[in-house]
């Protein structure tokens, strides 16, 4: 006796949430908010023919806090510590942005030691940042545990020493318009040199993981490629375009915060694809390394706050401003409008974490589900910042 399969006539099917079906029957899988590997509360509507991402939709908004229409009903000071929570890896390079915004906006000068602190703090939240990254992206590969502990057990040491100075591990709210809180003190800045000395240890370690590793090879080279043309065109910044080849770095554009002091390069991927983003990071540090060096040695005595600043009855002229920094995610900006009040009348923030993450169906088409996780990885994003 035989079998045989019945054919059957193919049933007219409602169009998908997603759009009109491609080739072959595609499968709606909707990844997030609460998945362990989007790196926050986010959510990915993905369209899959077998395991080949056909379409994908990012979806935001879960930890939106309403940040920009608090800034424009809280006076200027009162902003910052909100900062804090934008980035919240990065809560001193978020200060740094802001502070800059309003410096702009109210012509205020920075005293020279208070402009080294901060470019020692922003290069110390680089270092933190990139390793984490780092440890992050090998932890959605599979290597669940050991490379993001050893990445954490350095970022323990700096923001040890974050919170040794501004009293807080993660929101500092250090930055004051016209210079810094309070000062670093000797013995802060020794230790500083010691964990800046012996953190390249730590980056032979990872790249030798990375670039030795088969795996990370196989899951990374010619997986989620960024074109340098697209890169430019939806305004992606910081590690992502220039692992695509572009040279840009608003740290050698502007020369803000006594950069152009510094002796550094701003390294170049080729490709623009995962591996390139991935080994950037552990590039950047090696660079942030050198202008810590730098400027721990460089570093002069001096007051940490222009005297002129009055901070409790701060008033702007009319006017408006646009700082940016070279945060360790891209470009983050700050444009503020002031009508003379003693808070911003508009508020506005442009998030690296957001715009980058604005290309991810790009970088996905094509590739498995399973390399979605890493592509996204790679992107390194914070939904404090997304949403805001």
């Amino acid at each position: 006796m035989t079998a045989t399969i019945q054919t059957l006539e193919p049933i007219e099917r409602p169009p998908t949430t997603m759009g009109s079906r491609l080739e072959g029957e595609l499968m709606e899988v909707s990844m997030g908010p609460q998945h362990p590997s989007t790196h926050g509360v986010f959510r990915m509507n993905v369209a899959l023919e077998g395991e080949i991402v056909r379409k994908l939709k990012p979806v935001f908004g879960y930890l939106h806090r309403n940040h920009e229409k608090i800034g424009e009903n809280t006076s200027y000071l009162g902003s910052m510590p909100y900062t804090d929570r934008l980035d919240y890896f990065c809560s001193m390079t978020n200060n740094w942005a802001y502070a800059l915004s309003v410096e702009k906006l109210a012509g205020i000068e920075v005293p020279e030691r208070a402009q080294y602190l901060r470019v020692i703090l922003a290069e110390l939240t680089r270092l933190q940042n990139h390793a984490s990254l780092l440890g992050f992206l090998l932890s959605d590969m599979g290597a669940w545990g050991t490379p993001l502990m050893y990445a954490f057990r350095e970022r323990e040491k700096i923001l040890d020493l974050f919170e040794s100075l501004s009293g807080s591990r993660m929101m500092c709210d250090y930055m004051r318009f016209g210079g810094c809180r309070v000062d670093a003190g000797p013995d802060w800045m020794e230790r500083a040199k010691k964990i800046v000395d012996l953190f390249p240890r730590f980056i032979d370690e990872m790249e030798n993981l990375v670039v030795g590793n088969e795996i990370v090879i196989a899951r990374t080279q010619n997986v989620g490629k960024l074109s340098a043309e697209l890169a430019i065109n939806a305004g992606i910044t910081g590690p992502m375009l220039r692992a695509c080849g572009v040279n840009y770095d608003v740290r050698k554009v502007d020369g803000y915060g006594f950069y152009p002091r510094f002796k550094f390069r701003i390294p170049l991927g080729e490709h623009g694809d995962t591996y390139d983003r991935l080994m950037m990071r552990a590039l950047e540090m090696r660079e942030s390394v050198g202008i810590l060096k730098q400027a721990l040695e460089q570093v002069p005595a001096g007051p940490i706050m222009n005297p002129k600043v009055k901070i409790r009855a701060f008033r702007p002229p009319v006017g408006e401003a646009y700082g940016r920094i070279e945060a360790p995610k891209g470009e983050l900006g700050f444009y503020l409008i002031s009508d003379g009040g003693t808070n911003p009348y508009r508020y506005r923030v442009r998030p690296p974490s957001f715009i980058n993450l604005t290309v991810l169906e790009d970088l996905c088409l094509g590739h498995t589900v399973a390399d979605v996780m890493v592509i996204l990885g790679s992107v390194d994003i914070v939904m404090g910042e997304v949403d805001r």
